[in-house]
């Protein structure tokens, strides 16, 4: 492991996010701290709803202007706040250093403009090795290759491609200028499962071969085994564990929640007939319960669990935020260093 990838680039600290309409506020992101350094990938893992998009638009400064609000927090990105810099500096950042994989390609596309001239836009716009026309344009030609359009193609416009060829637009539109941190919020949704394939290992040699840092934002466990470093497990707006990709898929403690999320997947082994699905629904964003959100929906709930907001407890490089592992072998409760929330 190179000294560049343990170089520590991207810290989320104590970060809250709020949607305020009609009067009423969406608590959609409550206070979670996370890093990740060069090289790694970070998969956040939840259901729909958990706050995994919100965190990623946070991070590139996307909230909607007059409602997304930001009360708290910090984003450290390569020494800078992200939520302190000026626009023209994080324009500058935003779509060169850090690009983002949109889940939607029907919205994240332009259907005036021909998807080589959306390609080259972004690379025209963080030009700063002061690359030809010709230069850009055949840079353009490489990676709608890289993601299996035909170069061809370029000069055609959305509404000719399929749902899934759009998404391939987007994925190269984020990989065209070789960012060093790339946000995917569920990129292989719309593909078919060979597609998937084709793209999660493209999108693993791009972050091997420039060092770039990832957060994959996935419903898709299956993806984040194969392509993730660590994991974060998301609900209701906060982490609930964190750790490694081993701690997450072979360690023998377990949020309820991470416990029930693997309920769901399907087991070829064991012959299972039917699913276990988590019961209940995720809490209403604009009331949530006062103690630990998922106690509403937890097998093991107590009096405590609707009372108290859990504690974080760590074992190593495994954290976990439930009244559970309280007194547990190996499990210690975790004191937030100043100023920083322990995720």
């Amino acid at each position: 492991m190179s000294e560049q990838k343990n170089e520590q680039f991207l810290d989320v600290r104590n970060l809250t996010v709020q949607y305020v309409t009609d009067g009423e506020v969406v608590h959609a992101v409550n206070n979670i701290s996370f890093s990740i350094k060069r090289g790694e990938t970070l998969g956040l893992v939840g259901e729909t709803g958990a706050g995994k998009t919100t965190t990623a638009l946070t991070i590139m400064r996307l909230l909607p202007e007059r409602t997304g609000k930001v009360p708290a927090g910090e984003i450290f990105f390569d020494g800078k706040d992200l939520l302190k810099l000026p626009e023209h500096e994080m324009q500058a950042v935003r779509g060169g250093k850090i690009a983002m994989i949109f889940q939607d390609p029907m919205t994240a596309l332009n259907p005036v403009i021909s998807v080589g001239e959306q390609i080259a836009e972004a690379l025209e716009l963080h030009n700063t090795e002061g690359k030809s026309r010709e230069e850009i344009e055949k840079r353009v030609e490489e990676v709608l290759n890289m993601v299996g359009i035909p170069a061809a193609r370029k000069v055609e416009f959305p509404h000719q491609f399929s749902g899934g060829m759009k998404q391939r637009v987007v994925i190269a539109m984020a990989l065209a200028c070789e960012p060093e941190l790339l946000l995917a919020d569920e990129p292989t949704t719309a593909l078919d499962v060979t597609i998937q394939a084709q793209v999660i290992s493209m999108i693993r040699e791009l972050r091997d071969r420039l060092q770039t840092a990832m957060i994959m934002i996935t419903h898709d466990l299956g993806i984040v085994a194969q392509t993730c470093d660590n994991v974060a497990v998301m609900y209701a707006g906060s982490l609930i564990e964190v750790g490694t990709a081993e701690d997450i898929f072979t360690g023998k403690d377990h949020h309820p929640y991470t416990v029930g999320l693997f309920g769901s997947i399907p087991n070829l082994k064991t012959k299972t007939k039917r699913l276990t699905p988590i019961a209940g629904l995720m809490p209403d964003p604009t009331n949530l319960p006062a103690g630990c959100s998922f106690s509403p929906r937890c097998p093991h709930c107590c009096d405590k669990c609707k009372e108290c907001p859990p504690d974080i407890y760590g074992n190593g490089s495994h954290k976990i935020a439930c009244h559970l592992m309280e007194g547990r072998p190996g499990w210690e409760k975790l004191v937030p260093e100043e100023g920083k929330e322990e995720a």
